[in-house]
């Protein structure tokens, strides 16, 4: 039946892509991650009345994470083409792609996390601080523990923009679901092989989605 539906689908290519999409889009959510938080950090304690208190600093930080998340993704691939070929190697493949997809996801990812940080009640902070609480001991015991959901929240939106880019890496050479859909979907007008890659980026996008509520309403204690 399936193969009725989908005459010129080839399953083993189509698998094969969709390994490559997940590997892009893993390896991209976990480095955005930890750049996100360290970011997001850096620009929430940096702030008027917080701990590390430095307006130059976060102007600096602030102004590079609105550059880079104000480029449209498809332009900052082509302005990182001499970036990612010095330190890939090479412009073709998932991992050429992985650069431009994590310097497009990481400052979108740190807004998200300097919002989750302010969301915390600053008497709690207040406390720790009273008690003699090391920076180090507030980052880890007070602020990434109350942000937590929101962290998670905003790590599964992130991821599922990722899956996204992918498709259009994979428009200009990054292989996986995207470059599937264009190369043998679209220029060879097969539209059932550009159908089931937008399916299958579909079911990977309400994995991440389930996933991440599912997490989320676990560490939220409200």
């Amino acid at each position: 039946m399936v193969e009725e539906l989908f005459p010129n689908v080839k399953w083993e290519r189509m698998w094969e892509a969709t390994l490559q999409t997940l590997y892009m889009s893993a390896i991209s959510v976990v480095v955005t991650f930890i750049l996100g938080i360290t970011l997001g950090l850096l620009l929430f304690l940096t702030a008027k009345g917080n701990i590390w208190e430095n307006a130059i600093i976060n102007k600096i930080i602030s102004a590079i994470v609105n550059v880079f998340r104000s480029i449209p993704f498809i332009i900052l691939i082509v302005l990182l083409i001499p970036f990612t070929k010095l330190i890939m190697g090479s412009i073709i493949g998932e991992n050429a792609a992985l650069p431009a997809l994590i310097i497009g996801s990481a400052p979108f990812y740190a807004r998200m996390v300097e919002i989750g940080l302010r969301e915390i009640d600053k008497g709690v902070i207040e406390a720790a601080k009273s008690m003699g609480a090391k920076t180090s001991t507030i980052i880890l015991k007070v602020l990434l523990p109350e942000s937590m959901p929101a962290l998670v929240s905003g790590i599964t939106v992130t991821a599922i923009a990722l899956v996204s880019y992918t498709a259009m890496a994979g428009v200009i050479g990054a292989g996986g679901l995207g470059n599937l859909a264009y190369l043998e979907g679209f220029q060879r007008s097969r539209n059932d092989v550009t159908v089931m890659a937008t399916i299958i980026i579909l079911i990977i996008v309400f994995i991440i989605q389930y996933i991440g509520d599912v997490i989320t309403n676990k560490l939220d204690k409200r």
